[in-house]
């Protein structure tokens, strides 16, 4: 672990270049994570018969594969973007604590303090899919507080850790780690080396966090802490400046899926939209969020640079299936010209697939037909009033990849003019138009979809 005596000083980054820039300096970032170490145990199979025992499906197994999980995964996270990692947490005396021990040691960049206790169980988390669907899973845990003597010295290691890390990250999965006084110790230690904290928070009471400079809780996290709905912009914001009142914390960041994310801050709140059009698995997004906030914090990034990335990895992770990890060149990538935009422009069958996806989700469809250049105000607008807004155009040409790389627009179409038939195949609940049209509020009607007028 290379030795870093102060925090690089923050610094700014807003446009793709400047976020480019920042994604190679994640590789020069040092975090300490400390919190539940689990095992992740996926094996994989296919069903072709149920069982003559019971009228249950007989899964025929093919592959196992075992990853780290919980805390390991914001480990895992952070190691793909490159960045040094200190790694402190208890495993059981049986032999997934020994072999989580050796996954998460055979990682690069990684600093592992793995302590064992004596009769405890390592948590394992297995899961039987079939068919890509899970079928089954089973959880081996034991999550009591670790032993008062291991976490005094598990204290004392992350303490020292501290020292030569530039932030501190708790991962709380409830599972014994950072039970009871713990977190407040290690806050206290990290402010006094003069480090920022993030909190990753699974219940529980979340005073036991008061002081960090970042809590990072999922919606349903968020209203459970705070007694609020948490549906949309709104409310998150309002639940998130209740609970960074509650307990003194500098900042609430909330991520909220293919919604992206919500930054509530005591100058203000910000809104981040992830770049996924469809959420094919949001599993391992939020690992994915602290991992890329902790490290671009950890470089010197500020919390709303930092947050501009973790919106890109989590519509990274959310486009895989399973737990995935948001690498840096995926970031670079998300974030070269163009390349988001050609993700957008899809066939008109594919348009018509995906349109039907988001209302199975409960999602408003809006359509916009753009047949020359298009204001940024008519797109914002149109957006405002759908939860997906799709571009029809009348060729793929460069007037297309522009509109695509607009943050408001989920997907472009080559569909020609908007005529009856095209329409029916889509079926947009909101359909923007430059001007009244009789014949497309008839149309519109028919599944009791509405024509408004363009800005």
């Amino acid at each position: 672990m290379p030795h870093d005596t102060s925090a690089p000083p923050q610094r700014e980054a807003s446009t793709p270049s400047e976020l480019a820039e920042a994604v190679k300096a994640l590789g020069r970032a040092t975090v300490l994570v400390v919190g539940d170490a689990m095992m992740d145990r996926y094996v994989y199979g296919h069903v072709g018969r149920i069982s003559p025992e019971a009228p249950v499906p007989v899964l025929s197994v093919e592959r196992e594969v075992a990853l780290p999980g919980g805390a390991g995964n914001v480990v895992r996270n952070l190691t793909a973007l490159g960045s040094a990692v200190a790694f402190v947490s208890v495993v059981g005396d049986d032999a997934a604590g020994s072999d989580l021990t050796g996954l998460i040691g055979g990682q690069p960049r990684v600093e592992p303090w793995l302590l064992v206790q004596g009769g405890r169980l390592t948590t394992v988390k297995t899961r039987f899919l079939a068919a890509g669907q899970h079928m089954l899973r089973t959880d081996h845990e034991q999550p009591s507080p670790i032993h008062p003597r291991l976490a005094d010295r598990m204290v004392k290691i992350a303490s020292d850790a501290v020292a030569v890390t530039t932030v501190l990250v708790l991962s709380d999965y409830r599972k014994g780690v950072l039970a009871g006084d713990i977190p407040g110790r290690l806050i206290q230690a990290a402010r006094a080396a003069g480090r920022r904290v993030v909190v990753d928070p699974k219940g529980g009471d979340h005073g036991r966090f008061a002081g960090a400079d970042l809590i990072i809780p999922e919606p349903e996290e968020l209203s459970h802490a705070t007694g609020l709905p948490v549906r949309d912009e709104a409310s998150t914001a309002e639940a998130g400046r209740v609970l960074m009142a509650a307990h003194g914390f500098g900042a609430v960041l909330v991520p909220r899926g293919a919604e992206g994310l919500t930054l509530v801050r005591p100058e203000g709140v910000l809104h981040f939209r992830a770049e996924a059009n469809e959420v094919h698995d949001p599993a391992g997004g939020g690992d994915a969020v602290v991992a890329v906030v902790s490290a671009a914090l950890a470089s010197g990034l500020s919390l709303e640079a930092a947050a501009r990335l973790a919106s890109l990895a989590l519509g990274i992770v959310s486009r895989k299936s399973g737990i995935a990890l948001a690498r840096a060149d995926e970031l670079l990538e998300g974030l070269t010209p163009g390349r988001s935009a050609l993700r957008k422009l899809v066939s008109l069958p594919l348009a018509v697939e995906v349109a039907e996806r988001w209302r199975h989700r409960g999602w408003r469809v809006g359509f916009l037909h753009a047949a020359e250049p298009c204001p940024t105000a008519v797109t914002e607008q149109a957006r405002r009033w759908c939860d997906r807004l799709m571009v029809g155009v009348e060729r793929e040409d460069e007037g297309a990849v522009l509109l695509a790389e607009r943050p408001e627009v989920d997907l472009i179409t080559v569909c020609g003019a908007p005529g009856e038939e095209m329409l029916r195949l889509l079926r947009p609940d909101i359909m923007v138009s430059c001007a009244s049209d009789e014949a497309l509020e008839r149309i519109l009607g028919e599944w009791g979809g509405e024509l408004r007028p363009s800005p």
